[in-house]
C-alpha cells in the first residue's frame, strides 16, 4: 500500500439559513471551492484522476451527480470524472476515506474529496418527505425495517435526546457546552485560526453561524425541540450552507508534480450502530480507529468531533476520556454550522490547517451519521 497525502486542504466560509451563500447555486458553491484548492495547491487540474463530492439532500439543484456538475461549472477538463456520495452527515468524510484508499491501492494517483451542500435552498430531508408527499413512500415502512424496528420514530432529534437520557447529560450541561462552542468559535476568527483555510466566497469572508450575544441566560429560555425533552435549538447543530475540497496524492504524485504534503492519511475506520439512538458511532469509531492506529487518546493532539448536538459530543466524551481542551478547540457545528455533505470536509480542513497552525502531530475527526453510523480518521501532520 502507497501512502495517501493531504496535499491541499480549503473551504468556503460557512453561511447561515438564508444568508449571504442562500442564494448561490450548490454546483457553483462547489465549483468555487474546486478552483481555489487546485489554485492553492499549484495542481494541474488535468492530472486529477477522479473527484468524490458528499451531499446528503439529493434534490432539485443538488441532483445530476453534482461532483461532476460542480467540477464542470468551474470550467475544469471535461476527461476528469466525478461520482457523489451519500454517507449522510459524514459524506465528504467518506470521500476523503475512498479518495485516501484508491490513492493507496495504486488505482488513482491524485484525487479531490470534497462536498457541498446549500441547506437554504434544499432543506434538510427534502428528499425524504418531498418523496412521501409525492407517493414514493418511507424509507421506513418497508415490512423488513418494521420486522426489526417496528413503527417507532426514527429521526436524529429522537437519537440525541436517547443520547441525553442515556448517558445523563442534562440540560444545563448542553448549554455550557454550546456557549463555548460559541466562545471558541469567535475566538478563533479574531485571533486569525481560519485564514489559511477559508477561501472567501460571493462576498462572504468568514464563518456566519457564532454569535458573540449567545448567553445562557438566553439559552435557558429557549423552548425545548420536545415537551418533555432536554434539547433546544442552542444545543443543535445550525443549518448552514458551504462547500469543502482536499486533494489527496501518492507519493509519486507529489514527486511528479512537486506538490507540498500537509498531512498523511495515517488511518481510517468506519462503524455501523443502532438506527434508533443513530448518533452513537463515534464511539465505536474512535475505539476502532485508535485500536488499528496503534495510539490512545491521549496521543491525540487535536480532535475534531462533529457537534451535531451537544449530548453526542459529551456522551463520546465520556466513553472515551478525551481532553475537552483538545475537543473542537477552535469551535464546532453548534457555532459554525454544519452544511451537511460539506461538514466531513470542513472538519477535514480545519484539521489539517490547525495541526499545523499548532505543531501537533496527530489529529482525529469522527462524526455521527444517520442511520446509525460514524466514520473516524487519524491524520498525522508532516
Amino acid at each position: 500500500m502507497t501512502e495517501a497525502f493531504i496535499v491541499g486542504a480549503v473551504r468556503t466560509p460557512v453561511g447561515r439559513r438564508k444568508g449571504t451563500l442562500s442564494g448561490v447555486h450548490p454546483a457553483d458553491l462547489g465549483a468555487h471551492a474546486l478552483r481555489a484548492l487546485l489554485e492553492r495547491s499549484g495542481a494541474d487540474p488535468g492530472a486529477v484522476d477522479d473527484v468524490y463530492f458528499g451531499c446528503v439532500s439529493q434534490l432539485g439543484a443538488q441532483t445530476g451527480n453534482i461532483a461532476r456538475t460542480a467540477w464542470l461549472s468551474a470550467g475544469l477538463p471535461q476527461h476528469v470524472p466525478g461520482t457523489t456520495i451519500d454517507r449522510q452527515c459524514g459524506s465528504s468524510q467518506q470521500a476523503v476515506h475512498f479518495a485516501a484508499q484508491a490513492v493507496g491501492s495504486g488505482a488513482a494517483d491524485l484525487v479531490v474529496a470534497g462536498g457541498v451542500e446549500v441547506m437554504s435552498l434544499v432543506p434538510i430531508a427534502s428528499p425524504m418527505t418531498v418523496g412521501e408527499q409525492a407517493g414514493m413512500g418511507s424509507p421506513y415502512a418497508g415490512d423488513g425495517w418494521r420486522e426489526h424496528f417496528g413503527d417507532q420514530e426514527v429521526s436524529q432529534f429522537r437519537g440525541a435526546e436517547l443520547i441525553a437520557e442515556k448517558w445523563g447529560v442534562s440540560r444545563a450541561d448542553m448549554e455550557g457546552f454550546a456557549l463555548t462552542s460559541h466562545q471558541r468559535a469567535l475566538a478563533a476568527q479574531a485571533g486569525g485560526a481560519f485564514d489559511d483555510e477559508i477561501t472567501p466566497a460571493f462576498g462572504l469572508t468568514a464563518d456566519e453561524g457564532p454569535r458573540a450575544d449567545t448567553t445562557l441566560e438566553k439559552m435557558a429560555g429557549l423552548k425545548t425541540l420536545t415537551e418533555d425533552g432536554r434539547l433546544t435549538a442552542a444545543v443543535s447543530s445550525q443549518i448552514s450552507d458551504g462547500a469543502a475540497a482536499l486533494l489527496i496524492a501518492s507519493e509519486e504524485a507529489v514527486r511528479r508534480h512537486g506538490l507540498t504534503p500537509l498531512a498523511r492519511v495515517h488511518t481510517m475506520a468506519v462503524v455501523g450502530s443502532d438506527p434508533i439512538h443513530m448518533l452513537t458511532g463515534p464511539i465505536p469509531a474512535t475505539e476502532k480507529v485508535l485500536d488499528r492506529a496503534g495510539l490512545s487518546i491521549g496521543a491525540i493532539d487535536l480532535v475534531e468531533i462533529n457537534e451535531a448536538f451537544a449530548s453526542v459530543v459529551l456522551a463520546w466524551q465520556k466513553e472515551i476520556g478525551a481532553d475537552p481542551e483538545r475537543v473542537n478547540a477552535f469551535g464546532g457545528a453548534i457555532a459554525l454550522g454544519h452544511p451537511l455533505g460539506a461538514t466531513g470536509a470542513r472538519l477535514m480542513t480545519t484539521l489539517v490547517h490547525q495541526l499545523r497552525r499548532t505543531q501537533g502531530r496527530y489529529g482525529l475527526q469522527t462524526m455521527c451519521e444517520g442511520g446509525g453510523m460514524a466514520n473516524a480518521t487519524v491524520l498525522e501532520r508532516l
